[in-house]
């Protein structure tokens, strides 16, 4: 398997971790009654870190098509090399990284550890896109 594609899977490990700590932190707020039950009614708002995690997943989310696609068509188009290699562990440690910051509610870093994902997923599209 090649180092893109390693990525692209673990990049989807990371997807469901972070649903799974989304889930868990809204659980451990509403308890586990509320979470095996039908989930009617209106609940309080949650806390600061569960709506934090959530806008982590969320934002992990918006990019995630964009980056299996880039790796994807990199892979099959024959035009994988160190730059894709290097611009898929950069998104995926990046993404890593971005998870604990937002939970935290870590400013400023946590938006710059965001660029260097997207500065990942550039190295992608530039390898896939030009000569």
């Amino acid at each position: 398997m090649t180092i893109g594609l390693m990525m692209a899977a673990w990049t989807l490990v990371l997807a469901f971790a972070q649903i799974l700590l989304f889930d868990i932190a809204r659980t451990a707020q509403y308890g586990l009654k509320w979470n095996t039950g039908p989930r009617d009614g209106e609940m309080p708002p949650l806390s600061d870190r569960a709506q934090r995690l959530k806008r982590a997943q969320d934002n992990l989310f918006e990019t995630l098509p964009l980056f299996l696609g880039a790796v994807l068509i990199a892979h099959v188009a024959g035009k994988e090399n160190e730059t894709t290699a290097l611009g898929a562990q950069i998104y995926f440690w990046a993404r890593v990284a971005y998870v604990p910051l937002y939970a935290w509610g870590v400013r400023h870093l946590r938006s710059l550890v965001w660029i260097v994902s997207i500065v990942g997923l550039g190295m992608i599209a530039q390898a896939i896109l030009l000569p």
